[in-house]
């Protein structure tokens, strides 16, 4: 495992909540003081919400939370539920007339596994929202990453399961972190160690098949039930502007550690929020978050627990 989680960026909150019998969930990240935001999405089938207002042109420039959930489009519910939270915490962009919180999110396609009629909906949002605390430090089978998996390009024989990865890299009092639900179509790589951690793995030969060579021999079954999404924060001194490029340049952790990425079967999307504390480079936060993302998403897949029968990292390679 990879030290840190994106609490270590000062003014960030994470909060979890789950159906472990439905095997889904959400995860909220808290800034309760706002964050100027940005989003990069890459995938070519996201679900998303409030994602417009990241734009330069758009008159919002702080963001007070971001939501990851399973459930497909249906866990955009569960933003409502945070928006409720916030509200009676008194936080929100100032109208006329009452404060409004600004809840984006992006969801991943979890209804595979466990019950597809059970989804992270507006009450599940509002008791993530709940517990957040600044000291959060789970992963895994938690939170957005309950019922994440990949390998799903050949059916659920070869599926493995992943799960919610966070890290975090400092330099001085420039803090950079990173959460990550991981549910790819692609394999998934540790690029330290220089081999493959997760994909389409075959039970009885006990060894990992190539996503890339499948795709050659036209195998595309469940392809679509795939989607990676994440967030990176930093407590540097950002504008709108810097804050995309810095999502922008995230996903470069993504093309590192999974392969293939960004597919016409994924919905790829990363948030970025600086919450305002730090003078700093672009180019070296951008590096910092690449890092600190590549990290989270191999503590993504060692940190998952075996689901049934299928096989999560740690019961493969540390039997």
């Amino acid at each position: 495992m990879y030290q840190g989680y994106i609490t270590d960026v000062p003014g960030i909150e994470v909060g979890h909540a789950q159906n472990y019998e439905a095997m889904t969930g959400c995860s909220v990240i808290l800034a309760k003081k706002g964050a100027v935001g940005g989003v990069d999405v890459r995938g070519s089938a996201p679900g998303t919400r409030e994602t417009d207002l990241f734009g330069q042109k758009k008159t919002v420039n702080q963001v007070h939370a971001i939501v990851l959930a399973g459930g497909s489009a249906f866990g955009l519910d569960a933003a409502g539920g945070v928006m409720k939270y916030l509200e009676e915490e008194g936080v929100g962009y100032q109208t006329p007339v009452i404060k409004v919180p600004i809840v984006s999110s992006a969801v991943i396609f979890d209804l595979g596994l466990g019950s597809s009629r059970i989804r992270p909906d507006y009450h599940m949002g509002y008791l993530a929202a709940k517990n957040a605390k600044v000291n959060e430090s789970l992963q895994g089978n938690i939170g957005a990453g309950t019922g994440a998996s990949v390998g799903k390009i050949l059916g659920p024989n070869y599926i493995m399961k992943t799960g919610l990865g966070s890290a975090s890299v400092k330099l001085g009092s420039l803090v950079v972190g990173a959460l990550v639900v991981l549910n790819a179509m692609g394999d998934v790589f540790d690029r330290n160690q220089d081999e493959q951690i997760a994909g389409v793995y075959d039970r009885q030969k006990k060894h990992f098949l190539k996503t890339s060579d499948l795709l050659r021999q036209f195998h595309m079954e469940n392809a679509i039930t795939n989607t990676t999404i994440a967030c990176i924060a930093t407590n540097a001194r950002f504008d709108k502007e810097q804050t995309n490029k810095l999502a922008e340049m995230t996903h470069n952790a993504f093309a590192r550690t999974i392969a293939p990425v960004h597919t016409s079967s994924d919905g790829d999307t990363i948030f970025a929020l600086a919450t305002q504390e730090v003078m700093a480079d672009l180019n070296l936060v951008g590096v910092m978050a690449i890092e600190a993302m590549e990290k989270a998403i191999m503590n993504a897949v060692y940190a998952a627990d075996a689901y049934q029968n299928f096989p999560a990292y740690q019961n493969i390679f540390k039997p």
